[in-house]
């Protein structure tokens, strides 16, 4: 849902110059019109984002102060979140420069970007998982949205698959029901880790920062590695091992492998009969079957 450039309801610019009248002469665009906020550039210095509904309201209020605590603990950059009153409330912060991260961009990629890339997202789950989970809930940190279950994944994902693929998804959602608790715990998280949460200088083959915290939360260790493999499963298996060399701790590929299918039935589960996104969803559980697991 992604608006023209320039076509900022007046309102938002009214509400962005009450605030800073310097940018009278400057050039505001729209970033992007999402289900739970509208984001807009100015310069391309600075982001704003406007949440849509009461729910987008009070998870930038969270997000705010997650961010507080977790910026100064992390190498990675990060948005430096600024809250506005308003009315309307919505945030600012310095943009931080880069584009989406794509599967496409990821296998375009020499072997030394790969690495690169690897490494830094690696370290920036490990000092994540350092922060202390009391700490955390204590700033605002919730667990996470919980996905839907291996019933619902039965009943809406399987139908919508090839017919050829359902047996191997059946024995994945099957897998995924008989997990044991994480054997590595529960940790503070960003759980969001796929290519659209990334600014990756595609000149300079480096990942320059990452942003929007709204789904982070408290979770399962094992589930920080699922999303990297939306963009591929080669950076994921490289995260892995640059996060193992990074803690010291051993991570479960099998298990990682079954919950990249469960969330991959779950959104598709989720969106299965949404004529606009269940398309996507499909394709993106085809393509785990079809390449995925082995790889797990």
């Amino acid at each position: 849902m992604t608006d023209k450039p320039g076509n900022v309801p007046a309102h938002l610019r009214d509400a962005i110059l009450k605030e800073f009248p310097e940018l009278a002469a400057a050039r505001l665009e729209v970033l992007g019109e999402g289900w739970d906020s509208t984001a807009i550039d100015a310069d391309d210095e600075l982001v704003f984002k406007f949440p849509r509904h009461e729910i987008a309201r009070a998870a930038l209020v969270k997000e705010a102060a997650l961010l507080a605590v977790v910026r100064p603990a992390l190498t990675m950059p990060v948005p430096d979140l600024c809250l506005h009153d308003g009315p309307p409330l919505f945030s600012s912060h310095q943009k931080i420069h880069g584009q989406h991260l794509l599967s496409a961009d990821y296998a375009a990629l020499p072997e030394v970007a790969r690495e690169r890339l690897a490494a830094a997202i690696a370290q920036f789950y490990a000092e994540l998982h350092l922060l202390p989970v009391d700490r955390m809930t204590t700033a605002g940190a919730t667990p996470i949205v919980p996905w839907q279950s291996p019933a619902a994944m039965r009943s809406a994902a399987l139908p919508a698959l090839p017919v050829e693929l359902r047996h191997a998804a059946a024995e994945i959602i099957s897998a995924y029901e008989r997990l044991p608790a994480d054997p590595l715990g529960m940790v503070y998280g960003f759980f969001d880790g796929h290519g659209w949460n990334m600014a990756f200088d595609h000149s300079a083959q480096r990942l320059n920062g990452i942003y929007d915290f709204a789904d982070s939360g408290l979770g399962s260790r094992h589930q920080e590695f699922v999303y990297t493999n939306l963009i591929s499963p080669d950076l994921t298996e490289r995260v892995v091992r640059a996060y193992e060399v990074h803690t010291g701790l051993p991570l479960d590929r099998r298990r990682i492998a079954i919950l990249t299918g469960a969330h991959r039935f779950s959104e598709l589960a989720e969106l299965a009969h949404d004529t606009t996104h269940a398309p996507a969803m499909v394709q993106a559980a085809v393509e785990w079957l079809s390449h995925g697991p082995s790889r797990g």
